[in-house]
């Protein structure tokens, strides 16, 4: 993996002061630098600029970029931050069309394939990617996003000039791009954050190439297209015929998934889906004589803390231990972050991601990314398999199936708790985050004859994908990649999303069982007692050190008149909240955040604010 960032335009010269801008792609790539810092690469030329900063996975010798290729004059050059995992079938095709490669790499592999066929290339690609191509024979810079949206890559258009990257702290080394925010950044934090609107930047004027699109910026403008886009299509295949289809998909997505020069792990949870990915990476690698590094987490003396509940039933290390059992073939480490290591991380992430996250969640996951990649590059993960396969609560209770509202996004009361008065009206959080459900459920695929309950499952898919599945896969991105580590996520291969939103529900879920197709399809791969385990999300502390760690953080960011989240807060309110934040235990987003995570969210508000000197 890598980061990308650069400059286009159209109106003038960037060679006049050539050092001048060369300085600024520096720059650029140097704030993402831990996204790759083993090689670093520039390309200014009249119109444009290109930067990267590389992780070495492919071709670790030889694969520096910007990679740049002449035809007829003119140039071609790339710049790109991802794995393409069909990158051998291309080859072989592009060599017949004549094609002769310096590389191993698969970034010369989508130039080559971009010259030979233009963006119609695109939909070949297999993989997660984030890329720019200058195209000197069109005279004009393309960028173009994976379908799933693993990678990021953000852009601005200023005075008529593009700037983008994969983080928008690149955006803001350029001149033209200050970070500010505007009422709609807020909506966005205090109406639907952590998560966001597809395509939205958050701060004012920055926006997000949109997953499975590509844009093309010329001498006319900036415009986006659609290359991809999922359809509503009838599902014909028998329940043995879809069993046999989803055991090959993600067989083949994980297989495909191990290309590497340089060796693959994998996250072991104990959770279903990441044991089916470790299982089949293990094999893969065992018939090669080789054996996989797997690493779970926790969070030091959770086990004394823990507390059971509907969303979170039980701990992790026990199906972990049942796992090495049954594959002590596994190289496995147990990473453990404790209460005072988490606390600090609270900030800290806010920095990695450029915006408020997960809490706890997005703290955690940064620290222990750091942990692996002490061990190793690349990590298989077991991220996307509930958003697809329908493993989460609103997929089938009831009240949450047929609420209308983001489903993991409920209690709007708790947002709205701490804020002042003023600043809830003028936020006006309900309105804004309905609004954007119901453009988001009119966007939904459908079979023109389905109707009611069929119907109403599009809609709960259509959404997990454009939206909580994006959160999660922005979160690991970010914690991963600041830390310089890969994370690869086997079910985002677009094959098995476009199989399974197709598939009915009667067959995702059976005789009372979520999942039951991922685990008819890979039940030979894990015990039986880890096979039928129900979901349990992301392991969170229950640790009151932990809470109160938060709670002294808060309340000193409440006492601190500087503080840029002051206005915003009713300081009465919040102090009586902070002193009993789990009375306040129904989640306000997902199935883990309530009244603890909430103080930490505004500590993140807090510390994104005072990061980029934003206001309201």
């Amino acid at each position: 993996m890598c980061g990308i960032a650069g400059f286009c335009s159209f109106q003038g010269s960037y060679e006049p002061r050539q050092q001048y801008w060369e300085t600024i792609l520096k720059e650029m790539r140097q704030v993402i630098r831990h996204r790759g810092g083993d090689q670093e690469g520039g390309f200014l030329r009249t119109h444009v600029g290109l930067s990267h900063a590389r992780l070495s996975i492919r071709d670790v010798a030889g694969g520096i970029q910007p990679i740049i290729r002449p035809r007829d004059g003119r140039e071609y050059a790339i710049i790109y931050n991802g794995e393409i995992y069909n990158t051998d079938e291309l080859r072989k095709q592009l060599k017949g069309k004549g094609y002769d490669f310096t590389t191993t790499t698969d970034t010369e592999v989508i130039l080559c394939g971009y010259m030979e066929k233009g963006t119609d290339f695109f939909q070949q690609l297999n993989g997660i990617y984030a890329v720019a191509i200058w195209d000197g024979a069109e005279n004009r810079l393309v960028l173009v996003r994976d379908r799933a949206g693993v990678k990021p890559l953000f852009y601005a258009v200023r005075s008529g000039e593009l700037i983008f990257g994969s983080e928008p702290k690149a955006l803001f080394q350029h001149p033209a791009v200050i970070p500010e925010a505007d009422l709609e950044s807020f909506q966005e934090i205090f109406g639907v954050g952590p998560a966001r609107i597809s395509g939205h930047g958050v701060f004012k004027g920055v926006r997000e190439l949109k997953p499975g699109q590509f844009a093309i910026f010329d001498e006319e403008g900036f415009r986006e297209s659609a290359y991809w886009q999922l359809q509503a299509r009838e599902h014909t295949d028998s329940y043995e015929e879809t069993v046999e289809q989803v055991a090959f998909l993600v067989r083949d997505a994980v297989e495909r998934q191990m290309v590497s020069d340089v060796p693959v792990c994998s996250f072991l949870s104990g959770g279903v889906d990441s044991s089916i990915v470790t299982a089949l990476a293990a094999k893969f690698l065992g018939k090669r004589g080789q054996k996989l590094n797997t690493f779970s987490f926790d969070f030091t003396g959770n086990g004394q803390y823990f507390q059971s509940n509907s969303f979170q039933p039980e701990q992790d290390r026990p199906y972990v231990d049942r796992m090495l059992s049954a594959h002590p073939e596994l190289c496995h480490t147990y990473l453990e972050c404790g209460e005072e290591r988490l606390a600090q991380l609270l900030e800290i992430s806010v920095e990695a991601k450029d915006l408020p996250g997960m809490a706890d969640v997005d703290a955690s996951l940064l620290y222990f990314c750091r942990l692996v990649k002490e061990h190793n590059k690349v990590a298989l993960t077991g991220e996307c398999a509930d958003e697809i396969f329908g493993g989460y609560p609103w997929f089938y209770r009831k009240e949450l199936l047929e609420g209308e509202g983001f489903p993991w996004s409920k209690n709007m009361e708790m947002r709205k708790l701490l804020l002042t008065k003023e600043f809830s009206k003028l936020l006006d959080l309900e309105e804004y985050a309905m609004n954007r459900y119901r453009e988001s459920v009119q966007q939904t695929p459908y079979l023109p004859e389905e109707s009611g309950e069929v119907r109403r499952r599009r809609e709960i898919s259509w959404l997990n994908m454009r939206w909580f599945m994006q959160t999660l896969l922005d979160r690991m991105d970010r914690a991963s990649m600041y830390a310089g580590l890969e994370a690869r996520v086997p079910f985002a291969d677009h094959r098995i999303i476009e199989y399974l939103y197709n598939v009915p529900w009667e067959m995702k879920y059976r005789e009372g069982e979520e999942k039951a197709l991922l685990r008819d399809a890979c039940g030979s791969l894990l015990p039986p007692e880890l096979l039928h385990r129900k979901k349990s999300p992301y392991p969170k502390t229950y640790s009151p050190i932990y809470q109160q760690l938060v709670t002294r953080r808060f309340a000193e960011i409440l006492e601190d008149s500087n503080a840029p989240i002051q206005p915003l807060i009713d300081r009465e309110q919040a102090r009586k909240f902070a002193a009993a934040p789990t009375e306040f235990g129904k989640p306000w987003f997902g199935q883990l955040m309530a009244g603890p995570q909430l103080l930490a969210y505004l500590v993140q508000v807090n510390q994104w604010m005072k990061l980029y000197h934003l206001s309201v």
